[in-house]
């Protein structure tokens, strides 16, 4: 087959999406080598951490296409993309981050991951101009894709449910963590912990700071366990995103503030060395599409406290200690049962290593071939009754 997978999440820092579309990448084209993967972007592509053999550590049967585009082919999605299709045949074109071209004049099926559906959800944690573009372009996207892959069943259900899309067009098809993010020796994690300020007993979030991790009620929480736990530090890493004064104000005036650490953008070491060291991954979340941080803390050993909402619990089933969403007084009782307790944090972490394990990108590369194949059956099938 020869497949086409959206590169605009690879033009910026890596976070979420990114890692997911050059992951899935990766592991597509080792698991088809006979296959052609073409990643198609309109912008330069931005690699933060290219990997030291091969060209930025991609397999050969995988091309990064840089689209040449001009006042009208710029408007990517409904002109551009569709354009390049016509003119470069495809079986397939996966949009990884919840969009596909508008209309392909009968050339390829489309296939669109839909990760979450915070903004329709959820709209008072993100900017009002995103919601409404959401508003707008989802239920378009999703209506034109010829099938929709979502992380979870969960999410799924709320495709069908909120978008009017039928149980049969929509498939479920689990993440992972990155292959990177395994167990660090202590000797190692202690030399980049001292580079990064951070001392050995410290609670951990990884994630971009957003209204929906509520990180206000993590703080909340901190400063009631840092009252008894005297050597105790919170470490928050991850790129600020939207609608984060209220939290840095939080933080400035909290009388713990100089406990609380702000490490911005961290690289995947730097990232495996906090995992694979904190005395707890906490991650205080009000929604997720799958909530992979947590499963990276996992994969590193951590002992992982989260919230109980449907597509966490889908992930992390037994393997992770769950609290209400919002409520500080539940994080604050976990977190002090978890640093007091040892036998709790040793069964949580080979728990942790173990559920993490039953994941893994060539599972999801799999799964997903499987989806590009129905895609393209159900695509002929239409073309030859219309």
């Amino acid at each position: 087959m020869r497949i086409g997978l959206d590169g605009l999440p690879l033009n910026q820092q890596l976070t979420g999406v990114g890692y997911y579309t050059l992951e899935l990448a990766r592991a597509l084209a080792e698991h088809s080598p006979d296959s052609q993967f073409n990643i198609i972007s309109p912008r330069p592509y931005i690699f933060q951490d290219p990997a030291p053999s091969g060209r930025d550590g991609l397999p050969a049967n995988i091309r990064l296409v840089s689209a040449r585009t001009n006042l009208v082919t710029r408007r990517w999605w409904s002109i551009g993309l569709p354009r390049y299709l016509a003119k470069h045949p495809h079986d397939v074109f996966h949009g990884t981050n919840f969009e596909v071209p508008l209309w392909t004049n009968g050339r390829c099926a489309t296939v669109i991951t839909i990760h979450d559906l915070s903004l329709l959800l959820h709209p008072r944690t993100h900017q009002a101009r995103s919601v409404r573009r959401a508003q707008r372009r989802l239920p378009r996207m999703a209506d034109a894709a010829t099938i929709v892959i979502t992380p979870t069943e969960s999410v799924r259900e709320e495709v069908c449910e909120q978008l009017g899309i039928t149980r049969e067009k929509v498939l479920a098809v689990p993440e992972a963590a990155r292959r990177v993010f395994r167990p660090m020796a202590p000797h190692e994690a202690e030399v980049i912990r001292r580079r990064l300020r951070i001392n050995d007993d410290f609670l951990l979030f990884v994630g971009t700071i957003e209204p929906r991790k509520d990180l206000r009620t993590l703080v909340q929480a901190f400063e009631e366990v840092a009252q008894v736990h005297k050597t105790l530090q919170l470490v928050i890493a991850g790129k600020r995103g939207w609608l984060v004064e209220d939290l840095l104000k939080q933080i400035r005036n909290s009388r713990f503030a100089d406990r609380i650490r702000l490490t911005g953008y961290l690289d995947d070491e730097d990232l495996r060395a906090l995992y694979s060291s904190c005395r707890v991954f906490v991650y205080p979340s009000i929604y997720e599409g799958f909530g992979l941080p947590p499963l990276e803390a996992m994969a590193c050993g951590a002992t992982v406290i989260t919230t109980r909402i449907p597509s966490v619990v889908e992930v992390c089933d037994d393997a992770a200690l769950l609290v209400d969403p919002a409520s500080s007084t539940a994080l604050v009782r976990e977190i002090r049962e978890v640093l007091t307790n040892e036998n709790l944090r040793t069964k949580l972490e080979k728990a942790s290593l173990r559920r993490a394990s039953e994941y893994s990108w060539k599972q999801t590369a799999g799964l997903t071939l499987e989806v590009y194949e129905e895609a393209v059956k159900r695509f002929r099938k239409t073309l030859a009754a219309s």
